[in-house]
């Protein structure tokens, strides 16, 4: 049978992980913790799964390597030079690893993303021999881009960036043009320097694509440091937990909350998260939640804002939309939510005056709004808030606005000046959660629900840039 890549996609995350087989054993590149969906795959197809690899001691999220490997008898690879906790098989640059009599494994030491980083290169056996098929890059070559190097610390930016340069050169010198990129990240990942430019790629591409390959080391780390944005808070915890082995996930559900024990939860600073829609919680929700729709990247954003520990409520619709945002929280190593609740906001509420609702408007009620044109039961915008991060202000943002990115404002809410807030973001889903944070600290807000991208035509006007 010929060689398959299978790819296993964690949108929410925007990252890959692999399966490649070749009909009956393979491998796994970077798992993630949640691993039935690995098993799953390796059973449909009928194969045994005999190695499981990493490429680097991941800082995005809490892996599933070191389990998977534990449950199918595995081989564990990891870089020599990582210090972990836990018995694996280290490799380092050079080694070869059997796979089966149709593909092999060569290790590349790939710094830059991380110290340590490693690819792996998948070769399957010809007629004419090894015949290189790929590469898992991790976080090193990436489509269009490559791997953020300051996740280890601002002081190691700089080197590591100079590493990455030296290690996407390497292996365009080491790979044919033909050969196929698997990275992890790039697909949403924070870990990214910037997002995938394509849905896949091969070495040739990247050499015509990727800038790495047209500027020189210095402009390359110049470039890249100037571009980096800040990553999620949590990110803090993922290699800690990674270095020193992830415990297994429990999925199993939790215990139901009802509506005093939901009021007594928010009363002792506990967060009660909102999955529904953010359109459904602005027309009715529980007074005192965060809106965190399962729509958008609930896990990246709550890893983001919350104090690490902080005891977690989920509200949903359905019991299954509370499954898939367990299995969303566990990658991010928020393990167990201390309860749960569905149906809808009649049913979490004590009585109706703890029921609460969300104005909201777009970008041509602002601009209506601020030519004097104020909508219908809405107040005047005396301020208008930009959650966005730093390197989207900067590509542009509305005139007269205050910006405050939204992994700031839980610690800033005093920043925000008097009177009515009208808040937007690039698309109405961080803008949702940042006027829940607003109301509940007792503020007038009109959530803009609305991509930033119709305001200038909707009659707003944006800053002057320089």
């Amino acid at each position: 049978m010929t060689m398959q890549v299978s790819i296993i996609a964690t949108s929410s995350l925007g990252d890959r992980s692999y399966l490649a087989t070749d009909g009956r054993v393979g491998i796994v590149v970077d798992p993630q913790r949640d691993i039935d969906r690995v098993l799953y795959l390796a059973g449909a197809a009928g194969v045994r799964i005999t190695h499981v690899l990493e490429t680097h001691v991941h800082n995005d999220y809490v892996s599933g390597g070191l389990e998977l490997a534990r449950l199918t008898g595995a081989r564990y690879l990891v870089a020599a030079a990582d210090e972990v906790g836990f018995d694996r098989v280290p490799v380092t640059d050079g080694d070869m690893v059997a796979i089966s009599e149709e593909l092999r494994v060569r290790v590349l030491a790939t710094p830059g993303h991380t110290f340590h980083h490693v690819s792996y290169v998948l070769d399957e056996a010809g007629p004419a021999g090894w015949t290189p098929v790929g590469v898992f890059t991790g976080g090193s070559l990436l489509f269009g881009t490559t791997g953020r190097t300051d996740l280890l610390g601002k002081q190691h930016a700089h080197e590591l960036a100079h590493h990455q340069h030296a290690s996407a050169k390497r292996l365009a010198e080491l790979l044919p043009d033909g050969a196929q990129v698997w990275p992890t990240h790039g697909f949403g990942s924070f870990c990214s320097a910037s997002q995938a430019d394509a849905p896949e790629s091969t070495i040739g591409r990247e050499k015509q694509a990727n800038p790495v390959f047209r500027l020189a080391a210095a402009d390359f780390v110049t470039e890249t440091l100037a571009g980096l944005d800040a990553y999620p808070a949590y990110y803090a915890h993922m290699g800690v937990a990674n270095a020193a082995g992830p415990a297994p996930v429990d999925l199993t559900p939790v215990g139901r909350a009802d509506a005093g024990q939901l009021r007594d939860r928010m009363a002792a600073g506990e967060w009660v998260v909102d999955l529904r829609h953010r359109k459904a919680y602005a027309m009715s929700h529980l007074a005192g939640t965060i809106s965190l729709g399962l729509d958008g990247p609930m896990s990246t954003w709550l890893g983001w804002l919350i104090e690490w520990g902080t005891p977690i409520t989920l509200l949903a619709e359905t019991p299954e939309q509370v499954a898939d945002a367990q299995r969303e929280l566990v990658r991010i190593g928020i393990d167990r939510p201390a309860a749960q609740a569905t149906g809808g906001p009649n049913e979490w509420a004590v009585d109706p005056d703890d029921l609460g609702e969300l104005m909201v408007a777009d970008f041509p009620a602002l601009a209506a709004a601020q030519a004097g044109n104020i909508p219908v039961g809405l107040p005047a915008p005396q301020v208008v808030l930009d959650v966005r991060l730093t390197n989207e202000w900067r590509a542009g943002h509305l005139a007269g606005a205050v910006h405050i990115p939204l992994p700031e404002l839980p610690g800033r809410l005093a920043d925000v000046p008097a009177g009515p807030v009208w808040v937007h973001c690039g698309s109405g889903y961080r803008a949702s959660v940042a006027a829940s944070l607003l109301a509940n600290a007792g503020r007038e807000v009109v959530l803009i629900d609305d991509s930033f991208g119709r305001a200038e035509a909707a009659g707003v006007r944006l800053a002057a840039t320089t």
